[in-house]
C-alpha cells in the first residue's frame, strides 16, 4: 500500500530538480502565512463578503491588478532563469527539458495571465468613471469573468509542482504538442488553463462593448468618449472576433490528444499548418488587443500632462479603429518561411506594413500634443516619455521583419525575439505601468512615493535597453531562439552576459515597485489625494472623491464637451455660473454574489479532471457548474436601492468634489 502511495507521488508530484522543491516550499510557507493572518485578525469573513463575493466592478480591478503584479512576479522568475542559462557558454544550470518548460510557461503567463489580468484591471476601474457611469453593463458576469480567468491561471500554474509543465512553445505548435512528442499532462494543463481563463475574457469582452454603448453618461455622444475608452471599445472588438477563434483551436488540439483525433496530425490525415495558421489567427490581433488600451493609456497622460487637448482626436479613434480591423490580416507574416508562396507572402507584407500607418499617426498625435504644452514630468509622464523611443524602434523593426525576403534571414532569430519584447514591454508593459501610476490615486486615495518611482523608470528603462539591444545583434549574428546552450566558438558570450545583465537591471526595478507600493501603503496618510484631481485630469473619473465611492457618482453627470470635467473647471475660472446640484434619488446597484466564485472552481475541478483523465473530477466538476447556473437563474433577489441618507453621509465624509 505505501509503494503505490509513492509510485502515485512520484508521478503525481514534480520532483527531482532543487528548483522545483524550492518552489514547493515557497508555496506552503506563503499559503501558511496568509491563513495565519487572516484567521488571527478574524478577516475571512471581510474576505468573503468584500472581495471574493464581490461585483464591484473598482473592487475586480484591483484583483486582477494585484492578479498580474503575482504573474508578472512569476513569469520574470522564469525569464531570469533562461538568462541565468544563456549567459555563458555551455551553462548546465537548467536541463534542456526544464528550459522548454521555462521558456513555454514564461510566454504564456506574460501574455494571457499578466498582460490580459493587468487590461482588464484597468478596463473595470476606469472605464465606468470615464463614462460617468455607475457599474459595468452586466456585473455578475464581470465577476464570473474575473473568477475564470483567476481559475484558468491557477490551473495553468499549479502544473510547475504538479504532474510538469507544458514544453512545446508558448503557442504548442503540432507535432510537438501532440500525444506521439508529448504524452505527459502538461500540454493538457495549457489546453485548460487557457480555455477556462479564454472563457472569462470573451465575457469580459462582449461586457465592456456593451457597457461603453450602452451606459454613457447623458449627452456624452461617441465623438466625445474619452480616449481610453475608445481604446477598450477597439480592443473588445478584436476579443470578441479572436478569442473564439482561440477556444475552437484549443478544443481541437485536445480531441487530437483525448480522443484520437487528427485535426493536425499528418499521419492521420491532418495538417499541422491548419493549428498554425489557426493559433496565428487569434495570436496576432492578441497583440494589438493588449497594445490598444496602452495607447489609450499614453493619449490621457499626454494631454493631462501638457494642459492640453489631445491633437487629433478624430485622427486617433480612425486609427485605433483601423488597427482593429488590420490586426485580422496580417497573420500570415509569422510564418512566411513556410511555403505559403509569393502571392501570399506579398499581400500579408503589405497588409503588415500598412498596419504601421495608423500606429505611426498616434505617436505624431502624441508628439504634437506635446508641443508647446506646459509639460510636467511626474511618473505617469515619464513612462510615457519612456515608451515612445521604445515603441519607434519596435515599430521599425516590425516593419523589417514584414518583408518577407528580409524575413527569410530575420525569422526564428534572437532579432525577432527582440522585436517582440520591445513592442510588449516597451509598448504594454510601459503603458499599463503608466496607467496604473496614473489613476493609482482615483483607487486607492493616496499617490505614490515619486522619488522611488522614478528608480523603477530608470532600472526598467536601462535593463531594457542592456537586455534586448544585444538579441537584435545575436539574432543577425545567427543565434536562433530556443537554444539552451551554445559553444565558446560561436562568438555569442559578450552579448548575452550583457543581455543577462540587462535582465537582472528589470528584476531590480521590479522590486523597486514592489517598495514603492509599500512605501505608499505605509505612508499613505501623508500623501492623501484630498482633491480627488491631484494631476489636475481632464476626464469625469476625477470630477468625483479618490477612492470613488462604491456607487461612483451620487447623481448622474450631464457631459456637454469632450473632457467634459477640464471644459466645466475652465467655465468655474472664468465666473461662469455653476449648474445646481441635482436632487439626489436612491441608487440602484447590484448584491454581491458568491456563485461566480463556486462556479469558476467547479471550472477548476471539471479542468483538472480534463488534465489527468479522472472521469469523477469531470463529472463533478461539470455538474457543479450546471447547479450554480441553475441556482443563479432563479435568483430574482439580485439588486438593492441604497438610500438617500446614506448617500449624504456617504459624500459628507469623502467631501465631495464639485464641479
Amino acid at each position: 500500500m505505501w509503494e503505490k502511495v509513492q509510485n502515485f507521488a512520484s508521478e503525481f508530484f514534480v520532483t527531482g530538480d532543487p528548483l522545483i522543491y524550492g518552489a514547493d516550499v515557497s508555496i506552503a510557507v506563503t499559503l501558511i502565512a496568509v491563513i495565519t493572518v487572516l484567521t488571527y485578525f478574524k478577516k475571512w469573513k471581510w474576505l468573503w463578503s468584500e472581495w471574493l463575493t464581490t461585483v464591484d466592478h473598482k473592487k475586480i480591478g484591483i484583483m486582477y491588478i494585484i492578479s498580474a503584479f503575482l504573474m508578472l512576479f512569476r513569469g520574470g522568475v522564469d525569464a531570469l532563469l533562461m538568462r541565468t542559462q544563456l549567459a555563458v557558454p555551455e551553462m548546465s544550470f537548467l536541463t534542456p527539458d526544464h528550459y522548454n518548460q521555462i521558456f513555454t510557461t514564461h510566454g504564456v503567463i506574460m501574455i494571457l495571465f499578466m498582460a490580459m489580468p493587468f487590461m482588464f484591471g484597468l478596463f473595470n476601474v476606469i472605464v465606468p468613471l470615464q463614462l460617468g457611469a455607475r457599474d459595468v453593463a452586466f456585473p455578475f458576469l464581470n465577476s464570473l469573468s474575473f473568477w475564470l480567468f483567476f481559475s484558468g491561471a491557477m490551473l495553468f500554474n499549479i502544473s510547475f509542482v504538479i504532474g510538469g509543465s507544458p514544453d512545446a512553445g508558448w503557442l504548442a505548435y503540432p507535432p510537438y504538442s501532440e500525444l506521439m512528442y508529448n504524452p505527459g499532462v502538461g500540454q493538457d494543463f495549457y489546453i485548460w488553463g487557457i480555455q477556462i481563463s479564454g472563457i472569462g475574457s470573451l465575457m469580459t469582452g462582449i461586457n465592456f462593448i456593451v457597457t461603453i454603448l450602452k451606459m454613457r453618461a447623458p449627452g456624452m455622444k461617441l465623438m466625445k468618449m474619452p480616449m481610453f475608452s475608445w481604446s477598450v471599445l477597439s480592443s473588445c472588438i478584436a476579443i470578441i472576433f479572436s478569442f473564439p477563434i482561440l477556444t475552437a483551436t484549443l478544443a481541437l488540439l485536445f480531441l487530437d490528444r483525448y480522443a484520437g483525433a487528427h485535426f493536425f496530425t499528418l499521419d492521420g490525415g491532418g495538417n499541422p499548418m491548419m493549428y498554425i495558421n489557426l493559433i496565428w489567427m487569434w495570436g496576432h490581433p492578441e497583440v494589438y488587443i493588449i497594445v490598444l488600451p496602452a495607447f489609450g493609456i499614453f493619449s490621457e497622460i499626454v494631454a493631462t500632462f501638457s494642459k492640453k487637448k489631445l491633437f487629433g482626436y478624430k485622427s486617433m479613434v480612425y486609427a485605433m479603429m483601423i488597427i482593429s480591423i488590420l490586426s485580422f490580416l496580417v497573420w500570415a507574416h509569422h510564418f512566411f518561411t513556410m511555403g505559403s508562396g509569393a502571392d501570399v507572402n506579398a499581400f500579408f507584407a503589405l497588409t503588415t506594413m500598412l498596419i504601421a500607418i495608423p500606429t505611426g499617426v498616434k505617436v505624431f498625435n502624441w508628439l504634437f500634443t506635446m508641443f508647446r504644452g506646459k509639460i510636467t514630468f511626474e511618473s505617469p509622464m515619464l513612462w510615457t516619455i519612456g515608451f515612445i523611443p521604445c515603441f519607434i524602434v519596435g515599430g521599425l523593426t516590425g516593419v523589417l521583419l514584414s518583408v518577407a525576403p528580409a524575413d527569410f534571414q530575420f525569422h526564428n532569430s534572437y532579432f525577432l525575439v527582440a522585436h517582440f519584447h520591445q513592442v510588449i514591454i516597451g509598448g504594454v508593459v510601459f503603458g499599463y505601468f503608466a496607467g496604473l501610476y496614473y489613476w493609482w490615486p482615483k483607487l486607492f486615495g493616496f499617490k505614490l512615493n515619486e522619488r522611488i518611482g522614478k528608480w523603477a523608470f530608470w532600472f526598467w528603462n536601462i535593463g531594457f535597453y542592456l537586455c534586448f539591444m544585444p538579441q537584435y545583434v545575436l539574432g543577425l549574428m545567427g543565434m536562433t531562439r530556443r537554444v539552451v546552450s551554445y559553444g565558446w566558438d560561436k562568438g555569442w558570450y559578450e552579448m548575452n552576459l550583457v543581455s543577462t545583465i540587462g535582465a537582472v537591471l528589470m528584476g531590480i526595478a521590479f522590486l523597486f515597485q514592489v517598495w514603492q507600493i509599500a512605501h505608499g501603503v505605509k505612508h499613505r496618510n501623508a500623501n492623501l489625494d484630498t482633491t480627488g484631481d491631484p494631476w489636475n485630469g481632464r476626464t469625469l473619473e476625477w470630477s468625483i472623491p479618490s477612492p470613488a465611492p462604491h456607487y461612483n457618482f451620487a447623481v448622474l453627470p450631464q457631459v456637454t464637451d469632450q473632457d467634459d470635467w477640464w471644459e466645466r473647471k475652465l467655465r468655474k475660472q472664468e465666473g461662469h455660473a455653476t449648474p445646481a446640484p441635482a436632487k439626489l434619488e436612491p441608487i440602484h446597484m447590484p448584491k454581491n454574489s458568491g456563485i461566480p466564485i463556486i462556479m469558476s472552481a467547479c471550472w477548476f475541478v471539471a479542468g483538472f479532471g480534463f488534465v489527468f483523465h479522472w472521469t469523477p473530477f469531470i463529472i463533478a466538476g461539470l455538474a457543479g457548474v450546471a447547479i450554480s447556473m441553475l441556482v443563479h437563474s432563479f435568483n430574482y433577489k439580485t439588486d438593492y436601492y441604497i438610500p438617500v441618507d446614506e448617500i449624504v453621509r456617504t459624500e459628507a465624509k469623502k467631501g465631495r468634489v464639485t464641479g
